[in-house]
């Protein structure tokens, strides 16, 4: 099976590592040429200079990149070269509607489509644990699942086309509503002189914990390490999706549309590459106290 991959960024790297090294023949693109042919020479896979020249003889393309917006971008230069017959998976966080444009494109050239956003970071793909979230046709989500066993370990139809999208958006919502409402618990026991770390310990045996208190606190706040494994800009950006989809739909939504608001304000005050943790800081300055 022929399966080309677009976008090496930081989780699209390793999701691509786990393709070279199952029965696939891969092609890479990536907007920088160079990281592409280092790849390909490393994994003994081939590189393409062009997204065109990259999928012209696929059965599977995959796309991994930063939002909807540049995989509709793409489109036009490749939606022609993609042999009929052939199948897109999108892991790229998108929004459903442009997702369902994108396959609507696709089918008039008798391609499918799934989107599948991925969930775990790059901790996850490194380990090929990733969680799949597909939206989709049965019959393309099931073509689609040899090749996203490569690095998923829990792989999900969500429903129809937009579905993956949707439901990634509400888990990426839920994640920065956990990191801002854990960040202004901490913040409020430490002007009370309640050492983090004694807090979380509570906090993580309780009814309150999160994942974010478990597993990002410990690292990013109370030792005050932000590795860049995913960066505020691109919270901002999917939670940006969630308050529009939950418009769409005409929910009353007020969390949502809050966190929304207040991640937009934290990726401007830190600014583009900042970690998503790093939010916690911004609270920190509003409360002129340190957690830790």
């Amino acid at each position: 099976m022929k399966v080309t991959f677009l976008g090496l960024g930081a989780i699209g790297t390793p999701m691509a590592v786990h393709l070279s090294e199952d029965p696939f023949e891969l092609t890479v693109w990536n907007r920088t040429g160079e990281k592409a042919r280092e790849f390909a020479e490393e994994h003994g896979v081939y590189a393409e200079e062009s997204p065109a020249g990259a999928v012209s003889e696929a059965d599977i393309v995959i796309t991994c990149l930063p939002s909807s917006r540049e995989v509709e971008s793409m489109l036009d230069g490749i939606v022609s070269r993609i042999p009929r017959g052939a199948l897109m998976i999108d892991c790229t966080s998108g929004d459903p509607a442009t997702s369902r444009r994108i396959a609507a494109r696709l089918a008039e050239k008798g391609v499918g489509f799934v989107d599948a956003p991925v969930s775990g970071g790059v901790k996850g793909a490194v380990a090929g644990t990733l969680t799949v979230m597909c939206g989709g046709s049965e019959k393309d989500v099931e073509r689609a699942r040899p090749v996203l066993e490569a690095f998923g370990k829990k792989i999900v139809r969500c429903g129809e086309i937009g579905a993956g999208d949707a439901v990634k958006a509400m888990n990426q919502a839920l994640l920065a509503i956990h990191i801002w409402s854990a960040g202004e618990a901490l913040a409020t026991l430490a002007k009370l002189g309640v050492d983090a770390e004694v807090a979380l310990d509570v906090i993580n045996g309780s009814s309150g914990r999160s994942n974010s208190s478990e597993n990002l606190f410990p690292e990013r706040v109370i030792g005050r390490k932000y590795p860049r494994t995913f960066k505020i800009a691109l919270l901002d950006k999917d939670v940006g999706i969630a308050s529009g989809i939950v418009a769409e739909t005409g929910t009353p939504a007020p969390f949502i549309d809050l966190a929304a608001k207040l991640f937009s304000e934290a990726h401007q005050l830190l600014g583009e590459e900042a970690d998503h943790v790093e939010a916690v800081r911004v609270i920190e300055d509003k409360a002129g106290v340190r957690i830790s």
